[in-house]
């Protein structure tokens, strides 16, 4: 039996956690309701996919490249963005905040999916996860 690659094993997501921690790799398995996902680690292929209980998650960040840009500055205003969904700003328990577009934000469900306006942010959406978030407004 062979190892699969990274790309066959799903989408490339950088995992936030509640504490802090960053883990980046793929994911083939996550779904909105699901308690667990498993986590392929970058430049890890050959171990076996970590466990991940979605509880301790701030967010899973769907991205274009692991390398992305340390110096790019976030857009969060909505001037030049364009996109489906209702306009959302969201602020996290740490202090950092996001713009996007949602169309399944409900502070009964586990998260939801933020497509952010910033279209050259290395994200191409964010799956928030309800209980990492201080304060959700509509724009």
């Amino acid at each position: 039996m062979t190892t699969p690659t990274m790309a066959e094993k799903g989408r490339m997501v950088v995992a936030r956690f509640l504490d802090g921690k960053v883990l980046k790799g793929t994911i083939h398995d996550f779904a909105p309701n699901k308690e667990e996902l498993h986590l392929y680690k970058e430049g890890d292929e050959r171990s076996p996919a970590v466990a991940v209980r979605t509880e301790s998650l701030k967010a899973l960040f769907f991205v274009k490249s692991f390398v992305g840009n340390k110096q790019h500055q976030a857009d969060n205003s909505f001037e030049s963005a364009s996109g489906q969904g209702r306009k959302i700003r969201v602020r996290f328990l740490d202090g950092e905040e996001m713009a996007g577009f949602t169309m399944g934000y409900s502070p009964q469900k586990q998260g939801f999916f933020l497509i952010p306006t910033d279209s050259d942010c290395n994200n191409a959406r964010v799956y928030v996860f309800n209980s990492s978030v201080a304060e959700v407004e509509w724009v």
